[in-house]
């Protein structure tokens, strides 16, 4: 080959590479500029994913909901940060295809953030042909069905930021926020709106007292509005008996018409439990929780919320020891509920260990489970969850007041705001006077740091 066409060939070359890398920089900042899963900054720890992979999967996908092309685009989403690409691609697929049943069109802009996820995703598998190509169909999607208002995103793309938010993080306020946004511009979606108000509710739902009245009535509204959602029929009912309201007739009915649905994390079994804990009985509760296990015995979120029942039974009302007979019908159910929840199970494995501590035969089970887990690489929350409930334990079944209070410090410590930091700091300040001296300056010195 002659020194002419060599140098021809590299010049090619050169500016074939030039043309592939302002290409790929242009593709990369086309993809940033989307608004979709991979550019919400849903960053979370593998610990947290896995446990929000659960609830998702709870939730079920019975035709019908209205969230389930939203349910399986986050699904995909969890897949491909957990390195699961082929289930994450299957995934938003069948999002497309649960958007397409739910409004019974094969086009609309709700189609938008799944063709921007399965961009991305084609992008990070190396595709970029096939990532170019959701780009021009979304910008076709985008000039067919532009947002109503110049300055804000599609209520469509608003309502799923807010839907993906209101479930991957801890700030609800936001999620009610784009929600809000979402609601002025499209305000007749239904499930929108009952979404929203759950949101703002949840915001707030650690007031002993319930909530405010002008959040009552905005629940109560959208009750009106969304009478099959069971979900906010029982977190109302909740509510109401915050108020001090009697509400253990409707409590029952409402019970008779989840018994009948599909199941679903959706279906208001676990607020509805709650409600019989709180407002009907505790018996009752668990009387609800084995009858819906009776009618569908293999489903997994109905064992978590049986299992549930009984801790609250054995654990928070018992005065005295509780019959053994309850803990050898709950135990053999927590182990399966682990078996089931292999990565999102702490607090029934903490649970367990409680139960074997008030066994008449488990105590050496409930060290060992407790010093299983102690050892374990837990992340801060997590740890400050099994902190607080070891130390109780320590009080309570070991006697061992000292350690306790080292415990609940250790819990407390944990820069993590949250119920059991509360709790622990509580129970600090309720002993720091019935202990030794230097236990109770000790306490004093770490309660004024934290």
């Amino acid at each position: 080959m002659d020194a002419w066409l060599i140098l021809v060939l590299e010049c090619y070359s050169e500016t074939y590479q030039e043309t592939a890398a302002q290409s790929q920089t242009t593709l990369v900042s086309k993809l940033e500029a989307l608004q979709c899963h991979f550019t919400w900054d849903l960053d979370p720890s593998r610990t947290n994913l896995l446990r929000l992979r659960d609830q998702l999967e709870d939730i079920g996908t019975e035709e019908g909901n209205s969230w389930l092309g939203h349910i399986y685009n986050l699904r995909g989403f969890i897949q491909y940060k957990l390195g699961l690409t082929e289930d994450a691609q299957s995934l938003f697929n069948k999002a497309a295809e649960a958007y397409r049943q739910m409004r019974n069109e094969d086009e609309g802009p709700w189609l938008v953030v799944n063709y921007r996820n399965l961009a991305w995703l084609n992008h990070h598998l190396g595709d970029q042909t096939e990532s170019q190509a959701y780009l021009t169909k979304i910008d076709a999607l985008m000039k067919k069905y532009p947002s109503p208002s110049q300055d804000e995103l599609h209520p469509e793309i608003c309502a799923e930021k807010a839907w993906t938010l209101m479930n991957f993080s801890t700030d609800k306020m936001l999620a009610a926020y784009y929600f809000y946004r979402a609601i002025k511009m499209q305000p007749d979606m239904v499930e929108w709106n009952t979404s929203h108000v759950l949101g703002l509710a949840k915001a707030f739902k650690h007031s002993i007292m319930g909530l405010m009245a002008d959040m009552m009535e905005k629940l109560r509204i959208a009750k009106e509005q969304d009478q099959d959602n069971f979900y906010l029929a029982a977190y109302y009912l909740e509510q109401c008996g915050k108020k001090g309201e009697r509400i253990e007739d409707e409590a029952r009915e409402l019970a008779r018409k989840v018994l009948r649905n599909p199941v679903s994390s959706y279906s208001g079994m676990k607020p509805l439990i709650r409600v019989y804990r709180n407002y009907v009985s505790i018996d009752e509760a668990i009387d609800l929780a084995d009858k819906a296990l009776e009618n569908h015995p293999d489903e997994r979120y109905l064992k978590r919320c049986a299992a549930l029942c009984y801790k609250w039974k054995i654990m928070c009302f018992s005065d005295n020891r509780p019959e053994q007979s309850m803990i050898d019908r709950a135990i053999p159910l927590h182990e399966e509920v682990i078996s089931l929840y292999p990565h999102s199970s702490l607090v029934e494995e903490i649970a367990l260990a409680n139960m074997y501590a008030r066994s008449n035969h488990g105590q050496a089970e409930a060290e060992q489970m407790y010093q299983e887990l102690l050892e374990r690489d837990l992340e801060p929350p997590d740890k400050q969850v099994l902190y607080n409930y070891y130390a109780k334990y320590l009080y309570y079944d070991r006697k061992e007041y000292q350690s306790s209070i080292r415990y609940h410090m250790k819990a407390a410590a944990i820069p993590h705001q949250s119920f059991y930091r509360g709790n622990s700091i509580k129970i600090l300040e309720k002993n720091k006077d019935k202990n030794g001296k230097q236990m109770c300056r000790e306490i004093e010195e770490f309660l004024e740091i934290h």
